[in-house]
């Protein structure tokens, strides 16, 4: 069957069409996709297909539904029928721990989660809206979501030290994300070490402009940085990360503000730019920290808190077999890499600074030889784990 992958960020949409075994089983093979970036302006769009010669072009795309519209236009040229839709939904919540078919009832439970993932959220239901409209109901559309990878956490890690009650009556703990990329780095890493998945006990750092940790035993998610909300953990592009609560309460008294204005303050003006005061990308800030102090400090802070999380969940783990990166932080800036994993003997990780300098965007082994804790970096395929899970939970609804 044949199943296109909608990956809709806050501000673009990656997409890949794959020929999948309708049961799932095997590795997707890919037949083609792309890229739409900086969605509500000037857009760059980008489709390569197997066999054609690769297009890009520039449009004005006012906002998701437009961008998916574009991208079904291009699937839809293509000799070969649509089979179905996958959408990687970011929050799940308690209710939905498994891929699922898309009806009305499902996309207005998604929308009521909304809250809890405002950056993602929204651009998924945004995709499902402009599928739904395009194909009608003869392609399914099967919701993927990044939480049901951690739902394996036991209570412990889960709970929220507030009074039982309330977080029985509202639902709240925490859930983590990232977890079609954990799934993925799961599988590869199993692949690349000749184990079984059941075998993969990791430390897994996926770092980006959303940036998370997991601790993953016997291939399960058993920890993880991230909680309710994706604002939870380490420092990210935009995103504070980790900070007292009662920094909310004492910036609304003391801004005149209400606490949603400080929610959104934590979301979209913190982490690397907040503390930079010019740049979200973290390339941006290497190449300055030299000459300006703030570019400095946000890369300290950066690798700061994802070295705590590392020696974190090496002790929830009780030890590792690996150390793996990922994510375009985690995949492309070796410099990033060896400041979260400096004086790290003490646990038996070195890296190879020349293995580390040469595995950018490419999956290899980077501890030193004979390092008694290995580190990897593994390029994450959320769109492969989106195709395939869409093809398994069809083939479960028939």
């Amino acid at each position: 069957m044949r199943v296109l992958a909608l990956n809709c960020g806050s501000s673009s949409i990656k997409f890949r069409s794959y020929a999948v075994d309708e049961r799932g089983d095997g590795g997707p093979r890919r037949l083609g996709g792309g890229l739409v970036e900086r969605i509500g302006g000037t857009a760059t769009l980008a489709f390569a297909q197997e066999g054609r010669p690769p297009l890009g072009e520039t449009a004005a795309i006012a906002d998701h539904e437009a961008a998916v519209r574009r991208v079904l236009d291009w699937i839809r040229a293509e000799p070969v029928s649509l089979d179905a839709v996958g959408h990687r939904v970011v929050h799940g919540g308690e209710r939905f721990v498994q891929p699922t078919l898309i009806d009305g009832t499902v996309a207005g439970a998604i929308q009521a989660l909304e809250e809890l993932a405002p950056l993602h959220n929204g651009p998924s239901l945004a995709g499902i809206r402009a599928c739904r409209a395009a194909l009608g109901d003869r392609v399914p559309l099967v919701a993927v979501f990044d939480t049901a990878f951690h739902a394996t956490l036991p209570e412990p890690a889960y709970a929220y030290g507030i009074p039982h009650e309330l977080a029985e009556r509202h639902g709240i703990r925490r859930f983590g994300f990232h977890g079609l990329s954990y799934q993925s780095i799961v599988s590869r890493y199993a692949e690349l070490a000749g184990l079984d998945e059941a075998s993969v006990t990791i430390v897994a750092m996926h770092l980006g402009n959303g940036a998370s940790a997991a601790a993953i035993a016997g291939g399960r998610s058993r920890d993880t940085s991230m909680g309710f909300t994706p604002l939870e953990g380490l420092l990210m592009g935009t995103r504070s990360g980790d900070l007292d609560p009662a920094v909310v309460g004492y910036l609304a008294r003391r801004e005149g503000v209400t606490a949603d204005e400080i929610e959104r303050w934590l979301n979209e003006r913190s982490g690397l730019l907040g503390l930079s005061g010019s740049s979200r990308d973290m390339r941006d800030l290497i190449a300055a920290r030299a000459t300006d102090p703030r570019a400095r400090l946000a890369v300290d802070v950066f690798c700061h808190r994802a070295r705590k999380y590392l020696g974190a969940y090496l002790a929830v783990l009780g030890g590792a077999r690996a150390v793996v990166f990922t994510g375009g932080i985690g995949e492309h800036s070796p410099e990033v890499r060896a400041e979260i994993c400096r004086d790290a003997g003490w646990c038996g990780l070195a890296l190879d600074p020349d293995l580390n300098g040469q595995m950018i965007g490419r999956p290899g082994r980077i501890s030193a030889a004979g390092a008694r804790l290995e580190a990897w970096v593994i390029p994450t395929d959320e769109e492969q784990v989106i195709a395939r899970e869409t093809a398994r939970c069809l083939a479960g609804a028939r």
